[in-house]
């Protein structure tokens, strides 16, 4: 939106609620003082001075969910095969729009939702993770883009936040900051989760605010699960509002880490959906596209799309691996009922609580399209994919025999899986892409429900309205009635993209108000104007893993298609050829887009694929670490995975000498040395797919422990040399076959003197974090040339 839109929402909001309604420098100046002071307390006057904000007391609480990586064909409210009884409550009780789009990535699309901005000029062209220097890219939401949190605090708002956060660049999440890049310094009054893109649902990686905190003992409390304690303490934070503050409205920003791999969840909810994926990806599609005609959430003339050539047949697939992907898809099934019925706890709280008449719930089904990193293999550790590692079916099945004891273990804590891709396309019925793909719907559309009990009106009618998730901030704004700030906290603020949808809350059949949208994600692009979309697959596809079918990629030769997608709902039909006019116009549009949103370079995501070495990490080659050392993010610890290094533990060991020196990462991957029996143990957890293990004797008293890295070329993933040594004498040598270039892990850590999170090695799972009962003075780590 331009200056000139937002100058006249903002006036609008004057003619509608008085000239106080129109404060567009926030926060609102602070009353002097209503009181008199004379020389003595009896000569003064009292009285409690007024706050100048003019929130009415009927403001509504404002409630917005968004899952992650689940597909626009999969909740069987329109039309897929999962039960999600609070996604058709919401639908029911509200309205829903089957034209709502994302950006096609989590960090991305979390950050547009958030600022009502695209997300390059929020700085998120692509995961925190990735981020580069380059304005679009750099995984930090800027302040000159307010988040609604920031916003509706100064307007008096309670604000929370829980679940997953993913939009604070990596260096900035230790324990050092700075914490006004995280949930509180973006306007959140609370924050519970975690804040990368993906943690376990059994041993995640949590903090209260910018604190720590780790999840029960899973011996004491074997039932534990990330998704029922973020309703939980949601629910908490609720009774604890209407305790302290019930005067004040809320804004709740629930993001759970869920649907998102690894896809963990009891196996009673995924035996819910036991033989219900028997009959595989393509028959899924098929019966799902019928489903979702009858329903009318696609039109009666729309076109199922192909399935892409480099996706198998069902039918081709062995007997035993169908079993594998079958029950894959069972896993995922119950993942995502749990987590939606997760949410229909918030919903009951806010009945109970009376809440639920003047609350707007908001819920975004998904931050993308359904996730194909599962690749042409399933996973059994979705990192091999991120790496560029290729497994077989054959290889994840030997894994999940010798580490889960068959495929009932899928699901559990000792797994971290993802479906296959195929999975991901049939999810996203009826279109042909899936996530990462921001050059077709099926990277970026998502259903979306709203309902507002006192002013939406409940009716089915579907909207199909054109909209984008930037656009939630301009309609939060409008329900309310307050103007989008012109300035937040001295800081000027960037003009809002998002249209309200406000517009078509009484009216199903309302001209859409949104003419213009691009879209873009590592390199793969799009331009929507006024019915038409220009569009590039891009350099990749998800499903092929590796980072040689980009090596060399010229976007400049990149061949572009054409859609008529008002008439074209599954953008199904390619008239480029047709109209070389129009796409000549549209990819015009494009440019303009990307140069006025920091959308170039095209491609910036893909940079750290093709050089890891860009990845944000500490600008050092040495580290002394102590037992004081823990909760290290791996993307900010040393690079002891893939990189020629030392690390030296100066340490004391008694006669029953036990425990963990220092771990990196967790089940799905990682590295930890421990002692045992006057025994020293290093294991080095291939992401799940081989375990290199050395070992050695130590006797009692104060030794120098040192494991050695040297990679066996400076080629990306080249196998590395580990060598194991006690007071100098080498004592194990071994070599991995190949090394992760990117990472273990998304969110595990760096500890010492214990391995907190999801343990590295199954042989003291039992046992973590297994503390080291000696003395440790010194960890020297240090790269070597």
């Amino acid at each position: 939106m331009n200056k000139t839109k937002t100058s006249l929402l903002a006036a609008a909001a004057a003619l509608v609620c008085g000239q106080a309604w129109a404060q567009t420098e926030l926060p609102f100046p602070k009353p002097g003082t209503a009181s008199v002071a004379g020389e003595t307390l009896m000569q003064s006057k009292h009285q409690r001075r007024k706050s100048q904000v003019p929130l009415p007391a009927d403001a509504p609480n404002v409630l917005v969910v968004i899952l992650d990586d689940a597909g626009y064909a999969q909740a069987d409210t329109v039309g897929g095969s999962i039960h999600t009884p609070t996604l058709s409550r919401i639908a029911d009780t509200g309205v829903r729009y089957n034209r709502f789009h994302s950006t096609a990535i989590s960090s991305a699309t979390r950050a547009a939702l958030l600022t009502g901005r695209n997300n390059h000029r929020a700085g998120n062209g692509v995961v925190a993770e990735l981020g580069t220097d380059w304005d679009g890219y750099t995984g930090e939401i800027p302040k000159s883009t307010a988040t609604m949190a920031e916003v509706l605090h100064h307007w008096g708002y309670q604000t929370a936040a829980f679940g997953k956060w993913h939009n604070t660049p990596p260096l900035q999440t230790t324990a050092m900051g700075p914490f006004d890049r995280w949930p509180t310094g973006h306007g959140f009054d609370y924050f519970y989760g975690f804040m990368g893109g993906e943690t376990s649902q059994w041993e995640p990686r949590l903090y209260r605010n910018t604190t720590p905190v780790e999840p029960p003992d899973r011996k004491a409390n074997p039932d534990y699960h990330l998704t029922e304690d973020m309703a939980a303490d949601a629910i908490h934070w609720l009774r604890q509002r209407k305790a302290n503050a019930p005067e004040q409205p809320f804004f709740m920003y629930w993001a759970p880490g869920a649907v998102h791999s690894p896809h963990h969840v009891g196996g009673d909810w995924a035996e819910k959906y036991k033989g219900r994926f028997d009959g595989g990806w393509d028959a899924y599609r098929e019966t799902v596209f019928k489903r979702q005609k009858e329903l009318g959430w696609v039109p009666k003339d729309a076109q199922l799309t192909a399935r892409p050539a480099t996706l198998p047949a069902w039918d081709s697939l062995p007997a035993a691996e169908r079993q594998f992907h079958a029950r894959q898809m069972e896993v995922f099934a119950g993942f995502l009922e749990h987590t939606d019925t997760q949410i229909g706890k918030l919903i009951d709280e806010l009945e109970t609580q009376g809440l639920r008449d003047n609350t707007l719930v908001i819920y975004v089904f998904s931050d993308n399209g359904a996730s194909a990193e599962g690749m042409l293999s399933g996973q059994i550790a979705e990192m091999n994919a991120l790496n560029g590692i290729t497994l077989t079916t054959q290889q994840n099945l030997a894994v999940i025999k010798q580490e889960l004891g068959g495929l009932q273990g899928l699901g559990s804590s000792l797994s971290d899986p993802h479906y296959h891709a195929a999975w991901a396309w049939a999810g996203s019925t009826p279109f042909a892409g899936t996530k990462l793909v921001a050059g077709n719907f099926g990277g970026t559309r998502t259903p979306l429900a709203i309902s507002w009990p006192r002013k939406i009106k409940a009716d089915k009618a579907i909207r199909s309205q054109f909209h984008h998730v930037n656009d939630i901030a301009a309609t939060v704004y409008e329900a309310i009635g307050i103007p989008a700030p012109t300035k937040v906290d001295n800081v000027v603020q960037e003009p809002l993209d998002g249209v309200s949808m406000v517009y078509s809350f009484g009216d199903a059949k309302a001209k859409g108000r949104k003419t213009l949208q691009y879209f873009e994600n590592l390199g793969s692009r799009a331009l929507y104007a006024d019915g038409w979309m220009a569009s590039v697959w891009g350099p990749r596809t998800p499903w092929i893993a590796g980072f040689a079918q980009f090596q060399g990629w010229d976007p400049a030769k990149d061949v572009w298609s054409l859609y008529k997608v008002d008439g074209d709902f599954s953008m199904s039909t390619d008239v480029a050829a047709q109209h070389p006019d129009k796409l000549a116009e549209l990819r015009k549009l494009f440019d303009e887009q990307a140069r006025a949103n920091k959308v170039y370079p095209l491609g910036a995501g893909l940079y750290p694929f093709l050089d890891p070495r860009a990845l944000i990490a500490p600008n050092r080659s040495e580290w002394h670490l102590d037992a004081s050392t823990t909760r290290v993010p791996e993307f900010t610890a040393p690079n002891l995975r893939s990189r020629n290094s030392s690390v030296v533990v100066d340490a004391e060991f008694g006669d029953k000498a036990a425990g963990v020196l220092y771990a990196v990462g967790g089940n799905q991957g990682g590295i930890t040395l421990w002692v045992e029996q006057g025994q020293l143990h290093y294991e080095y957890n291939l992401l799940m797919v081989s375990r290199i293990k050395m070992q050695g004797a130590v006797s009692p008293g104060r030794h120098r422990v040192e494991l050695r890295t040297e990679m066996a070329s400076a080629k990306m993933g080249a196998p590395a040399i580990l060598i194991l040594s006690v007071d100098g004498k080498e004592l194990a040598r071994s070599q991995t076959p190949y090394t992760p270039p990117l990472g273990f892990t998304v969110t595990e850590t760096l500890d010492v003197g214990r391995d907190l999170g999801s343990p590295v090695s199954l042989d003291y799972r039992e046992r973590a974090p297994f503390a080291f009962n000696g003395r440790i003075h010194d960890v020297h780590i240090r790269y070597l040339p």
